[in-house]
């Protein structure tokens, strides 16, 4: 794979398009930054306990997972595709898992099965996606729906574990209960840090993250360039999968319990987080650190609405504001270019 890649517009040297794609990007970090302190502020001044060591525990518990989908998320928005089908396949990998458990398994082969089910489901996305070329939005949409339908098959109204089953091992199910050592940080939280780690360097300082860029900005360009845009579609797709299946171990065993509904909804939250975090909707923009800073004050918001007791509902419209601020505020310039070029060829026709 080759990341000499032409990623600029003709007539426009690559190095000034990715210098003022990093200098966008440092200025949304900056404003998340700012509206982050906001955030903190405001949620000082409402809740006596907002800056308590629990606080910081129970939005890691609440958004870590939510987190971690997030990531690979990232990736694929990048190459100008998406995955709707995050939060279903958190829920298939979880009722799955609940599944062979109510079924005599031992805890370790049903998570291995379940990372399993997240790399099949990860792989028919890569699949119609990337070698089909069918769209992204429609072909994750159809398997948000086939694996929810999946999960529901397996489960249905079982809560496992149910009456007669053995608990899930207090060994694993902690990761709910207690912060890790020392700390106020929940598991879920440090694994997220050390993946988003490891995703910063690879978006950022390998030749596989600008060829992300490269692909998102001109897929066309990158393919003669020698990127196989196809092969890396199709991997972060899997990579996708895998990762809601481990997010939906990571619940199930957070929760010490799971049923089919696990998850439902999450994937508009995903969604936002990513796009808050200054990734163009359009593909070949974005930082892990905008994403970062975006699930610090996503959490941040829902445990200020959860402690001055803002019902369910209200907290999805907010969701659904802050989704729509994503789209239009951060790919604001590129609407108003792509608006105006549709223009300019009506006029010229």
């Amino acid at each position: 794979m080759t990341s000499d890649v032409q990623a600029a517009p003709a007539g426009r040297p690559e190095s000034t398009s990715r210098a003022t794609s990093w200098r966008d990007a440092i200025r949304w970090e900056g404003g998340l930054l700012i509206v982050l302190v906001a955030v903190i502020i405001f949620g000082s001044t409402q809740s006596s306990t907002f800056l308590s060591q629990s606080t910081i525990f129970y939005a890691g518990i609440n958004t870590g997972f939510i987190a971690l989908m997030a990531l690979p998320m990232t990736f694929i928005v990048m190459t100008g595709e998406i995955d709707l089908s995050v939060a279903s396949m958190l829920g298939l990998a979880g009722s799955l898992m609940g599944f062979l458990w109510h079924h005599g398994w031992g805890i370790w082969p049903a998570m291995i099965a379940a990372l399993a089910i997240g790399a099949l489901g990860g792989a028919l996305n890569g699949v119609l996606v990337a070698y089909t070329a069918l769209p992204s939005i429609a072909v994750t949409i159809g398997t948000l729906t086939l694996f929810r339908g999946g999960a529901q098959i397996l489960l249905g109204p079982l809560t496992v574990p149910g009456v007669g089953d053995d608990q899930f091992p207090d060994s694993l199910t902690k990761i709910g209960t207690q912060s890790i050592p020392g700390g106020a940080l929940s598991y879920s939280t440090l694994i997220f840090i050390v993946l988003a780690i490891i995703a910063g360097i690879v978006l950022h300082a390998t030749p596989f993250g600008r060829s992300l860029h490269a692909i998102g900005l001109q897929p066309e360009a990158a393919s003669f360039s020698g990127i196989r845009v196809t092969w890396v579609k199709f991997w972060l797709f899997v990579a996708s999968g895998v990762i809601c299946a481990f997010a939906g171990i990571l619940l199930t065993l957070q929760n010490a319990s799971v049923s089919y509904t696990a998850g439902t909804g999450l994937e508009l939250n995903v969604v936002a987080i990513v796009l808050f975090g200054g990734v163009s909707i359009f593909g070949g923009r974005g930082t892990i650190l905008g994403v970062l800073l975006a699930v610090m004050i996503f959490g941040a918001l829902q445990m200020i609405l959860t402690q001055t007791h803002v019902e369910a509902e209200k907290q999805q419209v907010i969701t659904g504001l802050l989704l729509l601020v994503s789209v239009i505020v951060a790919n604001g310039g590129q609407l108003i270019t792509r608006a105006r070029a549709r223009l300019a060829s009506r006029r010229g026709s």
